[in-house]
């Protein structure tokens, strides 16, 4: 694998703004290619004549159940190996499934590549927070992560108003395709630019190293390598996706401007990726850290209850959150009359005005109250739960659509504001040797509860509701789903409690 690397902190300063930058740009294609499903549910229903309950299996279960059951093994390879690597391929994979959604004709097909998708996003966030909690010291990690949780929001948003868009223009077969093939041309600038941090070098008691088996010495050539070989990949990218566009299009303009895209960036490729200093890096042979099992790492979360019920209080408020991402264009479709591309924009606003606020809000504060007390870090999330209710309420009952904007940005503030605080305490609950298990475990449990159950549970009991309702019945479901964040505030109350003491228990 390749090696560790550590920079000399006047460079590392600049540096590690730049990783959690590429990092942020790869979140967001992250949730672009997660929730785009979600605002071309409608288009996709009419046209392969699915029901609510199959919209929110394919938004569900058919992502969930890789994305899931994968998480933990590949966060154990994580530990071990290369994280940079990992991500790298976890974008190639998941992008890849998310264009082969456009040629999907019926719902198993979709289906399939809904599952794809959860397979390579399996492997693209536990190890993002293991890579920041080494790029940046712990008194500044609960706003990286925060900062990093921006792209929650802006992929969000993006994915609604882009696949909204893309699919009023030319169809919601070519939002997929399009979202896909972007991502492809992501992967190689990452590998090529993000270098892998040694593990643990701003904790107080950084694990003990053992040999490795390559040097330093080495890096430069392998560098130059894979600076060659992405260039020519990322030219080769954009040409394919040029003579895609060109063929299923009858475009011709569209290899022209996809191969200077390719040209563009792998110009950028050139800029950015220079020949390492030698007087940059750590000279002696670089260093391989040993690491725990799965069963170590269990058996450390099982002495400190506060990790559970974070990772319970996420999941309840990801049972609503996911199922609101999803639900929530068809609900203005249905329940307020919006066209595609007015719903699109109308939701985006809502997801990024009020995400970005809220994510970063909940990282500030958790820094700010957490440093006394780091109970005040479960506190933050468990008073905001309480606080959105009465504007989601409000703005799913409203018939005023300006008046909905306002309900809707503020509790979408207010619900996202456990990231960075919940993030942070993950990260310094174990040793940063199992940062990446731990990371994955929380996603397991959150994800399995909250995506799997989310969309799916919504659908049906709209389903369920119609007799009653009619068209309103999504409203309702909607509504009646909101008990999911009272749960999440207690158990967020009661994480609280035991925090102090798990935080600072060996």
């Amino acid at each position: 694998m390749p090696a560790a690397v550590t920079q000399p902190q006047g460079q590392r300063r600049y540096y590690r703004y730049y990783v959690l930058l590429i990092l942020i740009l790869v979140y967001i294609f992250n949730f672009i290619d997660r929730q785009i499903l979600g605002i071309l549910a409608s288009s996709i229903k009419t046209e392969l004549g699915l029901s609510d309950q199959q919209l929110g299996l394919m938004g569900g279960m058919a992502f969930a159940l890789f994305y899931t059951a994968l998480g933990i093994p590949i966060a154990l390879v994580a530990d071990r190996k290369s994280r940079t690597w990992i991500m790298t391929g976890a974008l190639t994979i998941w992008s890849g499934f998310t264009a082969l959604c456009g040629f999907a004709t019926g719902f198993w097909q979709l289906f399939l590549c809904r599952l794809g998708v959860g397979v390579g996003e399996a492997g693209g966030v536990a190890p993002a927070y293991s890579l920041i909690s080494d790029y940046f010291p712990p008194r500044e990690r609960a706003r990286a992560l925060a900062a990093y949780s921006f792209g929650i929001p802006i992929g969000m948003a993006a994915g609604v108003l882009f696949g909204g868009v893309i699919a009023h223009q030319i169809g919601w077969r070519w939002a997929f395709i399009i979202c896909g093939l972007v991502g492809l041309l992501l992967a190689p600038l990452f590998k090529l630019t993000v270098q892998e941090p040694v593990r643990g070098g701003f904790d107080a008691k950084p694990p003990q190293p053992i040999r490795a088996d390559h040097s330093t010495q080495a890096e430069p050539a392998r560098t130059r390598t894979w600076n060659r070989f992405g260039i020519h990949l990322a030219s080769a990218a954009g040409a394919l996706l040029g003579g895609l566009i060109a063929y299923l299009t009858d475009w011709p303009w569209a290899i022209i401007v996809s191969g200077l895209a390719g040209l563009l960036l792998a110009s950028l490729l050139r800029l950015v990726m220079r020949k390492p200093k030698s007087s940059g890096f750590d000279r002696n042979p670089t260093v391989n850290i040993t690491t725990p099992g799965l069963g170590d790492a269990l058996s450390l979360l099982f002495q400190k209850p506060s990790f559970w019920l974070l990772a319970l209080g996420a999941s309840c408020s990801s049972i609503l959150g996911y199922g609101l991402a999803f639900w929530l264009p068809s609900f203005f479709e249905r329940s307020h009359g919006l066209a595609l591309v007015d719903r699109s924009i109308f939701y985006a606003g809502i997801l990024f005005f009020g995400g970005m606020v809220g994510v970063w809000l909940g990282g500030s504060l958790g820094d700010r109250f957490g440093a006394n007390d780091k109970g005040n870090y479960a506190r933050v999330p468990a008073v905001a739960f309480l606080v959105s209710l009465p504007f989601f309420i409000g703005g799913i009952m409203s018939p005023s659509l300006p008046l909905v904007f306002f309900l809707f940005v503020v509790p979408q503030a207010l619900s996202l504001m456990w990231l960075g605080p919940t993030l942070s305490a993950v990260q310094h609950l174990v040793p940063a040797t199992m940062r990446t298990t731990a990371s994955a475990i929380f996603l397991f449990v959150n994800n399995l509860i909250g995506i799997g159950f989310g969309t799916w549970f919504l659908g049906v009991l709209s389903d369920y509701l119609v007799p009653r309702y009619g068209a309103d019945s999504l409203r309702y479901s909607i509504l009646y789903g909101m008990g999911f964040y009272l749960l999440a505030s207690a158990l967020f109350f009661l994480a609280a409690r035991r925090l102090n003491r798990d935080w600072h228990r060996e």
